[in-house]
């Protein structure tokens, strides 16, 4: 008699153990990435299959469109997209390449980044930026998704933000929404941040999410074959492409400083950036800029413990 442990069907592909002796059939279908509550699949070697959850909303086939329509950076070709049992999944052509470094929790840990040169990770990120300069161009009447919706992204706010701002057209509303997670900040000390705040005009599209795993290349010539992973782009402040690159890990931090160098130079809404991480105790910012803050606010106290 076969244990109950034989009978328990995998929650990724639902066959048993006991389902997997009986037959001799290995799948060209893989699970090869997962976090959260989403999941990627390779279909053979032509196409990618994207399972999440709808809420909150998708929206990378609509921005892939927009991008495919108005630029000529290679992205994924979406083959179908559809809704059900509260998912969204979508299936796109394969990128040609690998990634520059994949994630973490990825079954297939091809990446180029390693055996790179110096001389060819700035050459890279230079070609990448000039690809990404005309997302310049692309402007909005407001910080939304291409199609007049709310961004479905908490970066820009705080890491921690779960109930995002909707559609915002003005600098007081953006202030507002980027301030709301202060922590213990004198009504000083916030006036002062207000007023520093870099315009965030023209609204400007922007991929957000310029990681080293949504880079694709060559691994022969290391030459930039696709950008990929679409989801969170829309319309963001003029200066958040520079000031989002925010290193994830110590080669992530490597090629976002490479690509920043090469990016239109916004490193005073960077620096009033930080303020804003001080402010929110982010980043280990606090004790390295509250002082001055204060100072600069014209009060005189210890920042809060």
């Amino acid at each position: 008699m076969s244990s109950n442990v034989e009978h328990i069907p995998c929650p990724t592909c639902n066959w048993t153990p006991d389902q997997q002796r009986r037959c001799s059939y290995k799948s060209n279908i893989n699970l090869f990435y997962g976090a959260g509550d989403r999941g990627a699949w390779s279909l053979g070697s032509k196409f990618i299959l994207k399972d999440r959850g709808s809420i909150p909303p998708i929206y990378e086939s609509i921005n892939i469109k927009f991008v495919k329509d108005n630029t000529t950076i290679p992205t994924p070709a979406v083959a179908m997209e559809w809704s059900e049992n509260d998912r969204n999944i979508m299936i796109v052509g394969r990128v040609p390449g690998k990634t520059l470094v994949w994630r973490v929790i990825a079954a297939n840990k091809e990446e180029v980044w390693p055996s790179m040169t110096q001389v060819q990770k700035e050459e890279l990120a230079k070609r990448t930026v000039e690809h990404l300069s005309q997302l310049r161009q692309l402007h909005g009447p407001k910080m939304q998704t291409v199609h007049g919706e709310p961004l479905q992204r908490g970066g820009l706010f705080a890491e921690n933000s779960t109930t995002l701002p909707g559609c915002i057209s003005s600098e007081d509303e953006l202030f507002d929404a980027i301030s709301r997670n202060f922590k213990d900040t004198p009504d000083e000390v916030v006036a002062l941040v207000k007023r520093r705040m870099p315009s965030p005009f023209p609204w400007t599209f922007t991929h957000g999410d310029l990681t080293v795993c949504n880079i694709m290349v060559d691994p022969e010539t290391c030459e930039l074959t696709g950008i990929i992973d679409w989801e969170v782009s829309g319309y963001y402040p003029v200066w958040w492409d520079y000031v989002g690159q925010i290193g994830l890990s110590t080669d992530d931090a490597e090629w976002k400083k490479l690509l920043r160098k090469n990016m239109q130079d916004f490193s005073g809404a960077l620096e009033w950036y930080r303020d804003v991480y001080a402010c929110r105790d982010q980043m280990g910012l606090r004790e390295e800029r509250w002082e001055k803050m204060v100072v600069d606010a014209g009060l005189s106290i210890e920042p809060p413990n």
